[in-house]
């Protein structure tokens, strides 16, 4: 947005462009102008994600909606249509602070208010991702593998902000990126792992329960009149004879 004045036409046309040409997007940036537009663009990026959360949970679409119904569904929907907001502005400059630091690593500018605007810019990232998300209600490992190839993705348009609009050097930048890359594909790769461990676990668990459960029922107790029996007698006898 080149204008200090907020236009809700020209924040879509910047949506669009950051996450197909990038390259030319970050170019291009206004860097200057305060914090009030990137607040905004922030709000309304959870917004956006916010409104595609609630959806999927009314629908039942999500792990979260599906577990709890319907009516509950909605309700955990619009406590993430509101948590989204929240994260998005707590994204905002906690990604503006990872920021800095990487382009500090690589060379670049760190002037924090430049920097401000481009991690509101890449919370594009934010409303895709919160809209495939649904298909993680499809299946768990679909859903997984999309949110990693989101991931992935987020991690090219970094390097061309860090690149284009806050002049870090290429290589370095390179190098940056791979290594936050190998990181998301070795946590994918852990998560896989995590989750099949815990799915046998608990499959052993129940099993481990069956098998007590037909023991009990093959193994006879005393029969609950004669114990009782037996104890009567034996204060009987203590007392009277």
């Amino acid at each position: 947005m080149e204008s200090n004045a907020f236009n809700f036409n020209s924040f879509v046309e910047d949506s669009k462009q950051t996450l197909f040409n990038p390259r030319e997007y970050f170019s291009t940036l206004s860097t200057e102008g305060g914090l009030g537009i990137p607040v905004l663009k922030a709000v309304l990026y959870g917004a956006v994600a916010g409104i595609f959360h609630l959806l999927w949970s009314i629908l039942n679409l999500t792990h979260a909606g599906g577990a709890m119904g319907g009516m509950f569904g909605g309700a955990v929907g619009v406590l993430a249509f509101f948590g989204s907001i929240v994260a998005a502005l707590i994204g905002l400059f906690l990604g503006a602070v990872i920021i800095l630091l990487l382009v500090a690593i690589a060379g670049g500018k760190t002037d924090f208010e430049p920097i401000v605007h481009v991690s509101a810019a890449l919370l594009v990232i934010m409303p895709v991702s919160a809209f495939l998300n649904v298909f993680a209600g499809i299946h768990w490992f679909l859903g997984a593998l999309i949110s990693l190839a989101v991931n992935l993705y987020a991690l090219w348009l970094l390097f061309n902000a860090m690149t284009a609009a806050l002049g870090s050097k290429t290589e370095t930048s390179k190098i940056i990126v791979y290594v936050l890359a190998g990181l998301f594909i070795l946590f994918f790769f852990i998560g896989l792992g995590t989750r099949r461990a815990s799915r046998n676990f608990m499959r052993e668990f129940e099993q481990h329960n069956m098998d007590l459960g037909e023991r009990g029922v093959e193994q006879k107790s005393p029969p609950l009149c004669n114990s009782t029996h037996n104890d009567f007698m034996d204060v009987y006898n203590r007392l009277f004879i």
